[in-house]
């Protein structure tokens, strides 16, 4: 959490380190370029939550994801004593469902002013709960614990030494769950003075934490791992405009909203060569004049934090906190001012949601599987409906809005002779399976083809199947037998035929078909797959139906049908009450 700390250093050290720090800088970005950091696109905007408080999930999602952004931020804290799985995976599927990409800042749990310090032995239950969890994207972003540069923060005394070596353990132990584990040290107060054992200056923390005494910095003799700079993949910023939380946007230096260039800088001092992407996990000014706020969070945005490609992420603090010591941090309103018509947030609310944001493009795990069982042999200029089942066991909701689209790829290009119409994906979250129609019709052209179907991402394979092997054949025909009850051999020239699928639905009729002696025949059947069961129905007016099954075959279908029965006199295809009184009612 924040600290309340005004700026303890005088105005010489200031001046001192300043020097120093533009030298640093100046070295680093001659060094190291900003363009090494540009990545895919990315909208930086979020915001912290003192709480995990998924009522507040939406308004996050309409200042982050405003104005054309995408997939903005949200840092969350979780306590230990609140590892609940199915309460964190619910989170993170709501997270998933909104677009908001969670950062993670690990805490221990209060023991009275104190937070508990860690130890290497927690380091396995974490590992395990966090791994346990299905992600909102690939990138797990973690931060190890907070400002332990505090006292208060580390069990009462600060020590450098002991945080390294826990963090590198919890590190060590989540890469060994899992690679995609994006771990950051914690951000430390860059305003707290040097007063141990309740605070130390986070130059010298620094320096004493990546000490080569401590094997934190380099790969020392005999050491065979990976050291804790090998482990950390970004740095956890907190840039604040200090003194007094109220600093202009445009100063410079380690009491600033770039507070990371000096970190960055420094680290380069202290040896580690990682070029660490930067997230700022807090930040913001104390309220005071409230136009003041606002408009330091515009220029902040579009002319320090926007331009730069270190930047990844900046999740302000806070959204709402209604108590000391941080209400002059909240960005919500208390709810007295709101219904005295101030409205539900500050006016930085606001203007932060009204800039302009960039689509985000965060890599996603894609898992499933599509399956189906579909016939193999089909018939010319014919329509068919058919499904395949998708399974998704990845971090994406396919969804067509977010670019997905069920498609069909051919192994051999060949005379084209199918056409396929796919229906709109929705909403198939993960873990979930869900069946996909189309529409298949063929031409007149006969011939094989093997069919995959193909999952696809704004045009790029997601997933594909196995082959469907499919042989287009000629048109089949059916010769049926009937009678007319009692003893009467079927004619006429008003039967009809209808075909239906296992599925019930109607995919073939034919009407006005004379039947001579009790044998009728339809040829050029349609819409039919051979070697699959179809439910043939035969129908005369005023008769009551007759239905039979059958397996068409490429030659030889024959069906016959027991007798119709002329008892329908109402002709609504049933014997009933109305079938008698309709007698009575005929002219």
């Amino acid at each position: 959490m924040v600290s309340l700390l005004e700026n303890h250093l005088t105005i010489e050290q200031c001046n001192n380190r300043m020097m120093k720090y533009i030298f640093i800088v100046l070295l680093t970005l001659f060094i190291f370029p900003i363009s090494i950091f540009a990545s895919t696109p990315n909208n930086k905007f979020g915001i912290s939550l003192a709480q995990p408080n998924t009522d507040q999930f939406v308004e996050v999602k309409n200042l982050v994801n405003s104005n054309g952004g995408d997939w903005g931020y949200v840092t969350l804290i979780i306590e230990e004593k609140d590892r609940n799985r199915e309460k964190w995976q619910g989170i993170f599927d709501q997270l998933r469902k909104l677009h908001l990409i969670p950062i993670i800042r690990l805490a221990t749990s209060a023991e009275g002013e104190n937070w508990r310090r860690p130890e290497k032995k927690d380091a396995l239950g974490w590992a395990d709960f966090l791994d346990s969890l299905n992600w909102v994207i690939k990138n797990r972003y973690i931060v190890l614990f907070n400002e332990p540069n505090h006292g208060s923060e580390w069990g009462g005394e600060v020590s450098a030494k002991n945080y390294g070596e826990v963090a590198t353990e919890f590190a060590k132990k989540l890469k060994e769950k899992n690679k995609d584990f994006f771990v950051m040290l914690a951000g430390l107060d860059a305003s707290a003075p040097s007063a141990m054992p309740g605070m130390e200056d986070e130059e010298k923390f620094l320096e004493k934490m990546f000490s080569v005494g401590n094997d934190l910095r380099v790969v020392p003799v005999g050491h065979d791992g990976p050291t804790l700079q090998q482990y950390i993949d970004g740095l956890a910023s907190h840039s604040y405009p200090n003194p007094g939380f109220s600093g202009s946007p445009y100063s410079v230096g380690r009491i600033s909203i770039r507070t990371y260039e000096w970190e960055i800088a420094l680290l380069k001092e202290l040896g580690v060569t990682k070029e660490l992407p930067v997230f700022i996990t807090e930040t913001g000014w104390k309220r005071g004049g409230e136009g003041t706020v606002a408009d330091y969070f515009q220029t902040a945005y579009d002319q320090i934090w926007g331009p730069d490609s270190r930047v990844v992420a900046i999740t302000p603090f806070v959204l709402d906190y209604q108590g000391e010591p941080f209400l002059d941090f909240s960005w919500k309103t208390p709810s007295a001012k709101a219904s005295e018509g101030q409205g539900n947030f500050y006016q930085q609310y606001y203007t932060v949601a009204a800039m302009s944001k960039i689509k985000g493009e965060p890599e996603q795990i894609e898992k499933g599987f599509i399956n189906f069982r579909l016939p193999t042999d089909l018939v010319v200029k014919s329509t068919y409906h058919f499904k395949v089942r998708l399974n998704n066991l990845g971090q994406a909701i396919w969804e067509r809005n977010d670019g997905y689209q069920l498609n069909r790829s051919e192994s051999v290009k060949s005379v084209e002779s199918v056409q396929f119409l796919f229906e709109n994906l929705k909403n198939i979250i993960p873990f979930e399976e869900k069946d996909v129609y189309f529409t298949l019709k063929t031409n007149e052209n006969l011939g094989n083809k093997k069919i995959k179907f193909i999952l696809q991402k704004n045009g790029k394979n997601i997933l594909e199947s196995e082959n469907w092997d499919i042989n287009i054949l000629p048109l089949p025909s059916l010769k049926f037998e009937t009678s007319i009850f009692p003893f009467r051999s079927g004619r006429g020239e008003d039967f009809e035929i209808q075909v239906f699928d296992v599925d019930n639905q109607l995919v073939y009729k034919k009407k006005n078909i004379t039947v001579t002696k009790g044998v009728g025949e339809v040829a050029n059947i349609q819409n039919i797959a051979l070697d699959e069961l179809y439910r043939v129905v035969l129908l005369k007016p005023y008769h009551l139906p007759r239905q039979e099954f059958v397996v068409f075959k490429k030659d030889d279908n024959k069906i016959k049908f027991k007798s119709l029965f002329p008892f329908d006199f109402n002709n609504d295809g049933t014997f009933n009450f109305k079938d008698i009184t309709s007698l009575f009612h005929q002219n």
